[in-house]
């Protein structure tokens, strides 16, 4: 059932749909895959571009890290601003629009003060499209079943991961370092997604009646709290179950770092072994949405086990155990991108969900700031007391879990 719109908003657009659920998945997948293609190409070599232009590592520390606040923290505006206006696809298409806009632009900054800036403009259009992506994208998985829905986009987003820093490295080689060429025929697939995007606009301008259609068979969390502008307390306690669970999940930064410090991989392979755990990022999406339809949030108990996991194989100094920790690792951001997005679908009112994201996104930004800050100062310290911490947030992440009961759909 579609909630109330809030007094003096203008209407959703609306219109007939021309396409199936699975084939707006699937082309919405294709979009993801191909703009990660275009900022995640880019994102591989941020670092030694701005370095090239004269910042040191503080500087590309602060940048990077700006847009990676900004990218998270801005979805606590963007989301209420996505319920408010009801202009899903508008904020999604601005957003798209300025990531692939500021990444060839990257490419010939020629001036550092300017190359900082399109870094950070960026990870803005991540932030302003996010919640509204992710809306769409809840409506047409309502129809295919939410698990599988979000993890087939999440498996064909990891491809774009893939390809991306891929290309760009092989341009540079054959350019002998030049990142104009590089990062500038990223505008093609770039200029792919806007194509794309204005199509499936197109065909389905209402994503919504994919929902409205499933719910007339099925009784949804929406139908019951229709018309309530309050988030439900069993998404704050989802969150705070995400949290708590995300704040015990180790960077991948500091799982290299381990890897080469303690001289069990060579720095030419760490991209390999990041490479293969994203393989097993898109493996594991797959596998828990499809679980996740069939018994519901009960398979999520998973995350805090391969967190755990991640802590206890990760930090050992056997070359294979701390490689089988980096691949548990992959499958642990599997399951955050794609089944984590999936629930709060579940547990929020279709007029409140891109609000719900935008939250949802600050939680898991702050818990991954705290988490990566207290994983990096306990690994200085104390392995066996770094282990210690993250098996025992992850025992109370379970209880949240448990507490939370999520209900099915």
């Amino acid at each position: 059932m579609k909630g109330r719109r809030p007094v003096g908003t203008r209407p959703v657009e609306t219109g007939p749909v021309r396409m199936g659920p699975w084939r707006f998945v699937l082309w919405f997948g294709t979009v993801s895959l191909l703009a990660d293609i275009v900022y995640e190409g880019a994102r591989s070599v941020t670092g030694p571009l701005l370095a090239s232009l004269g910042a040191s590592a503080l500087v590309v520390g602060v940048v990077t890290g700006a847009g990676e606040a900004a990218a998270l923290g801005l979805r606590l505006v963007s989301g209420p601003l996505a319920d408010r206006t009801r202009r899903f696809w508008g904020l999604t298409i601005a957003g798209y629009a300025l990531t692939v806009a500021s990444v060839p632009l990257l490419g010939a900054a020629g001036v550092l003060w300017v190359a900082c800036a399109l870094v950070i403009a960026e990870r803005v259009g991540k932030a302003v499209r996010s919640p509204a992506k992710d809306t769409l994208l809840s409506h047409a998985a309502a129809a295919t079943g939410r698990g599988r829905g979000f993890a087939v986009h999440e498996a064909m987003d990891q491809v774009g991961a893939l390809i991306g820093p891929l290309f760009v490295a092989g341009m540079l080689a054959l350019t002998g370092g030049d990142y104009g060429p590089a990062l500038g025929l990223l505008a093609l697939p770039g200029l792919a997604v806007l194509g794309l995007l204005y199509r499936l606009r197109a065909r389905v301008p209402d994503p919504e009646a994919y929902e409205r259609e499933a719910a007339a068979t099925a009784v949804t969390a929406s139908d019951h709290q229709a018309g309530d502008r309050r988030l439900p307390r069993v998404f704050w306690t989802y969150a705070a179950f995400t949290a708590t669970t995300t704040t015990g999940l180790a960077t991948f930064g500091v799982l290299s770092f381990h890897l080469v410090q303690r001289h069990l991989l060579s720095a030419a392979w760490v991209p390999v072994l990041y490479a293969a755990a994203m393989a097993v990022d898109a493996l594991a999406a797959l596998a828990t949405g499809w679980l996740y339809d069939r018994h519901g949030p009960r398979v999520l108990i998973a995350l805090p086990v391969l967190t755990a996991g991640v802590a206890m194989l990760a930090f050992t100094d056997t070359l294979g155990i701390a490689v089988a920790g980096s691949l548990v690792w992959g499958a642990a951001m599997g399951i955050q991108e794609s089944t984590l997005r999936a629930t709060v679908a579940d547990l929020v009112p279709s007029d409140r969900r891109a609000t719900a994201y935008g939250l949802f996104a600050g939680v898991v930004g702050a818990a991954s700031l705290v988490g990566g800050a207290l994983i990096g100062g306990l690994y200085g310290y104390s392995i066996p007391l770094l282990i210690t911490v993250v098996v025992s947030a992850q025992v109370l992440a379970v209880v949240l879990l448990i507490v939370t009961g999520a209900p099915r759909r």
